[in-house]
């Protein structure tokens, strides 16, 4: 498994094919968001004077981020994402 650093966070996107009466839409008319489950998580960022400061999110939440945001890697036979926790738009509950 992956171990972010910093203020990284490592996400599963969840893939969900959007269809219209049968015929599946082109990438492009997708949403403009994307559902993550989050699988890691870095120790958080530094400020000015030392302090650390934890990230908002854990493991295991599912969380809406940006479309084209982080890295794609291959971890074994999944495809994951390194994100900046700034990537992330909010939490699903």
């Amino acid at each position: 498994m992956l171990k972010p650093l910093g203020d990284r966070i490592v996400v599963k996107i969840e893939e969900k094919e959007q269809t219209v009466g049968g015929f599946v839409l082109a990438g492009a008319s997708q949403e403009k968001t994307k559902e993550a489950y989050v699988l890691a998580v870095g120790q958080g960022i530094r400020t000015l004077t030392g302090e650390l400061v934890a990230p908002s999110v854990s493991v295991g939440d599912k969380v809406l981020i940006e479309a084209f945001a982080g890295v794609e890697v291959k971890d074994g036979n999944q495809h994951l994402f390194i994100i900046h926790e700034a990537d992330i738009l909010a939490i699903v509950e």
